[in-house]
């Protein structure tokens, strides 16, 4: 067997090439943030809740990272909201204590989820199973803490909960209650109003959202059940909301880059999205209208989020390295390491003129996907070609 010995010395640093001062001498594939575009974003949808006098809770499963929750609560901490009991502890250690556990419930959530309650966290999870109750029930005694726990209404056939009027909804209230557990309230995630796209149609659902969240908690509150707290959430209905009489919080997360997703359903333009991935032309294919470059669905994501919706952007939208879009140019397929850029089929445009070392950026399908494949943001503001800051990420369950 042929042994090749290197000194340490030899073996190039691979962090070396992140410390790049601009977009053109970073390595790629590289996720970029435009903290210009975050703080817009950040500051929209909280006036908006604002003016209405909600409680915003900002969904922290999409950033994943304690710079963005610090742009999104400049002047100390706040609420929160997690998708991971990872992401609890994570943002835990950085000095966050209001903090929403919005999954399932299962054991070892439980006792992990007591645990930073024993530590002095207002962590509050969610279920709809009376054994779900009693689960954490037994590990609220094993930590000797009292547990604070959401009952989840289903309020489109999205994905799990109770409807408001469902006799299992007040089955879990008393299961709650008989195993000491304290009722935090009602929580629900108009996860449909996704495959949405005309105005009138979100309003609709951010009110359905409203109303069988609200009547649930009158439910509850008519059979002596407490229930101080009226949670929803979609980034879609926070932003068509009209009317939110009778909630007392909102949850969005992405809401803070918004993606292709977002721009299809009609909740931002293409100019509101703060991320991208940064990736080098490869190669050339023009007998077969192509042009390779290095960002893959390792880099992208396979998310095909928009693939549903009137129009369909592929795999990403591309731009050119200052964030102004090629006409009808998308990632038309994508293998682990490669990307093919390609005109969206039926469009006139010509195939841009991008030689071997070009740099482009992506606009993503969606915002968590993506911004999950990469380990740092690396900071720009809107137009400039510097990286001003590098920002970690967080990742696991």
């Amino acid at each position: 067997m042929l042994r090749v010995e290197m000194d340490r010395t030899d073996i190039p640093d691979a962090g070396s090439e992140q410390a790049a001062a601009t977009l053109g001498a970073l390595a790629t594939p590289a996720l970029l943030l435009d903290s210009d575009r975050l703080d817009c974003n950040l500051a929209r949808l909280f006036s908006r809740m604002a003016a209405q006098g909600i409680v915003l809770r900002p969904h922290m499963k999409t950033a994943k990272s304690i710079d963005v929750a610090q742009r999104a609560y400049p002047s100390g901490v706040g609420p929160i909201t997690v998708s991971t009991l990872a992401e609890a502890e994570y943002f835990a250690q950085h000095g966050f204590r209001d903090i929403t556990y919005a999954v399932g419930l299962a054991p070892h959530t439980a006792a992990r989820a007591m645990r930073l309650r024993k530590a002095g966290i207002d962590i509050k999870v969610l279920l709809d199973l009376p054994e779900q109750a009693a689960i954490l029930g037994a590990a609220g005694r094993a930590a000797d803490v009292t547990p604070s726990a959401f009952i989840e209404i289903d309020c489109d056939g999205h994905r799990g909960g109770l409807t408001g009027t469902d006799p299992k909804l007040l089955v879990v209230a008393t299961a709650l209650a008989e195993a000491g557990v304290k009722l935090a309230g009602v929580l629900t995630h108009a996860g449909e109003s996704y495959s949405l796209s005309m105005p009138a149609a979100l309003v609709a659902a951010a009110e359905n959202e409203r109303t069988l969240a609200v009547a649930a908690a009158t439910t509850l509150r008519a059979a002596g059940h407490e229930c101080p707290v009226v949670s929803v959430g979609s980034t879609p209905t926070a932003h068509f909301a009209e009317d939110l009489t009778g909630v007392t919080e909102m949850r969005a997360g992405v809401y803070m880059f918004f993606d292709l997703v977002m721009h299809g359903v009609g909740v931002c333009t293409t100019d509101d999205i703060a991320i991208s991935v940064l990736a080098t032309v490869i190669g050339t294919k023009p007998e077969k209208g192509w042009i390779l470059v290095d960002a893959g669905w390792m880099a992208l994501s396979r998310d095909r989020g928009t693939a549903a919706q009137r129009v369909d952007q592929g795999y990403g939208l591309v731009c050119d390295v200052a964030g102004k879009i090629y006409p009808d140019l998308i990632v038309a397929q994508a293998s682990q390491e490669h990307g093919i850029l390609a005109i969206r089929p039926g469009s006139a445009h010509a195939l841009p003129n991008l030689p071997i070392g070009a740099k482009v950026r992506i606009l993503p399908n969606h915002a968590c996907a993506t911004a999950s494949q990469h380990e740092l943001y690396n900071v720009v503001s809107d137009g400039s070609n510097a990286i001003h800051a590098r920002w970690p990420r967080m990742r696991g369950w």
